[in-house]
């Protein structure tokens, strides 16, 4: 009985590892893959092949395992060369995000085809069982004579017919594809550098211009894979403040605008601070659409093993950004007082202009005033409960104002104005006092674009520092576009306590700098203060 049994698990494995391997290499799946809508077919070639279609050479590289994948480049949103050559470029320069994103992708499809091919493994086990012994020999009698072994073929030819149509007059065959290597392919006037030393290229049909393009965006990668490589190990040595016995670090990022060769160099200066989680202030993308999952996948593959909190800027238009990063494991603040990190209480809610108009909870349609009241009137009511609100996340500082002028928040931590701001300090109604800092763009963007093969303008981001739940210092760090880090120094805040209000509401900056109310610039209609 369990030789029996031994007998039957032992066929069950073989047909499920080969049912599994067949249908893992005849499936195929579509996803954003370097801002194309890609096709991704499985393997068992041991080679990354990308089909980039017809401008580009196709690129074949090894995999570093026995799996691999032939991935077809679709459409995509750029119908300029150069453009697209350089987000090719800058994309090339931290591939982190979009290894990742083909990584899962192949693996969802892997543990796909076992399960499927587990179950069908069961069917002819059950079909076997269920004919019994005597009859499966008088079946293998039959089969034996001549009339079974009629039967057996016509049943094989048949199985070939419907798996393998004929293709009557279907022209020649396509002869073995030439590859060869990427050196050889631009010469040897191009210098490569190391990790494509491997690259083949497929060079049928391709042009001198094409040569130029490819060997431009050699040039541009070199330049940017050097700049943000330096950059993130010269992080590495930053004197920046050390968090004490008890205390929490937050790195804080902002209009980022698709720059994702930024993203290792934020994450190089967490770490030097002793960082431990991220606010990702919003403005990822230059336009929230589809095509900028890359840079979403960047970031995220960049802090996959911190704590991540989030909101939408007004550039990430739409409900693509929020709903895509929550699938990736972003908490994004929605009106509701959640924990955060170091024992802090958050609120925040996404920019009103990245939809339009605003949402509040179960309300649509409000203005940015309308948002600001909301938000305030929460962060009040929590405060009156013994609830308070350690930290307000938002894109722009204007939509915490009312918070802060109200003494309800300790402290408001926003973007949108590309200037570092702050922090500011600001005496509530009730006494109670606050602060607002803005930070820097870290994606060096002027006005809603980033993309390059370095920074368009200084780079920044900051660190808070929490002690029993309650923020208690901020630091900004700045990357300027030739290289250098100018360090701030170290502002320690103490909110929440009773101050002077004889001359306003208002208070000087905790950090030295100057800033004009919660905003840190006076507010338009609208409800911007010069953001971009």
């Amino acid at each position: 009985m369990l030789l029996r049994a031994a007998g039957y698990l032992a066929s069950w494995l073989v047909l499920t590892v080969a049912l599994g391997l067949l249908l893992f290499t005849t499936s195929h799946r579509t996803v954003d893959v370097a801002s194309h809508e890609a096709d991704l077919k499985p393997d068992l070639t041991g080679e990354v092949v990308v089909r980039t279609g017809p401008v580009l050479p196709d690129v074949r590289i090894a995999s570093g395992a026995p799996i691999g994948v032939e991935i077809l480049l679709g459409k995509t949103d750029v119908a300029d060369v150069e453009a697209l050559t350089q987000r090719y470029a800058t994309i090339a320069s931290n591939p982190d995000g979009q290894v990742a994103k083909v990584r899962g992708a192949l693996e969802e499809m892997a543990v796909d085809a076992a399960v499927r091919g587990a179950a069908l493994a069961v069917l002819p086990l059950m079909a076997w069982a269920a004919v019994g012994r005597s009859r499966r020999r008088r079946l293998y009698r039959h089969m034996l004579s001549r009339g079974g072994i009629a039967t057996s073929l016509a049943l094989v030819l048949v199985g070939v017919g419907l798996a393998q149509p004929w293709h009557w007059g279907s022209g020649p065959t396509r002869p073995p594809e030439e590859w060869q290597s990427l050196q050889e392919f631009l010469g040897p006037d191009v210098s490569l550098p190391a990790e494509a030393a491997d690259v083949e290229v497929l060079a049928e049909g391709v042009t001198r211009s094409t040569r130029r393009i490819v060997s431009s965006l050699v040039s541009s990668y070199r330049r940017g894979e050097a700049f943000y490589a330096q950059a993130a190990e010269d992080a590495q040595g930053l004197e920046l403040r050390v968090p004490e016995e008890g205390e929490t670090v937050v790195l804080l990022v902002t209009d980022r605008h698709d720059n994702v060769g930024m993203d290792a160099v934020a994450r190089a200066i967490g770490e030097s601070g002793g960082a431990t989680a991220v606010y990702d202030l919003g403005d990822d993308t230059s336009s929230g659409e589809a095509w900028e999952a890359f840079s979403l996948d960047s970031v995220s593959a960049a802090f996959d093993d911190w704590g991540r909190w989030a909101v939408a800027g007004n550039h990430d238009n739409g409900s693509f950004v929020r709903e895509y990063m929550e699938e990736l494991g972003w908490t994004y603040l929605d009106g509701e007082v959640i924990d955060g990190p170091g024992g802090s209480r958050l609120l925040g809610v996404d920019d009103p202009r990245s939809s339009g108009f605003g949402d509040w909870r179960d309300e649509t349609g409000l203005s940015f005033s309308e948002v600001e009241e909301r938000l305030a009137d929460a962060a009040c009511a929590a405060d009156e409960e013994g609830d308070r609100i350690s930290t307000i996340i938002v894109h722009d500082a204007n939509l915490a104002s009312a918070a802060l002028d109200r003494g309800c928040a300790d402290l408001v931590v926003a973007g949108h104005t590309h200037v570092e701001d702050g922090p500011t300090e600001v005496v509530g109604e009730n006494g109670s006092t606050g602060y607002t800092f803005t930070s820097g763009t870290t994606g060096g963007a002027a006005y809603a674009v980033a993309l390059g093969s370095k920074l368009r303008r200084a780079a920044g981001v900051a660190l808070v520092t929490y002690r029993d739940g309650r923020p208690v210092g901020v630091q900004g760090v700045t990357l300027q576009t030739n290289g250098r880090y100018d360090v701030g120094e170290w502002a320690a805040l103490e909110p929440g306590a009773a101050a002077d209000v004889e001359d306003g509401r208002r208070g000087g900056d905790a950090g030295g700098g100057a800033g004009a109310g919660a905003g840190g610039g006076k507010k338009d209609p609208g409800g911007a203060a010069g953001g971009e």
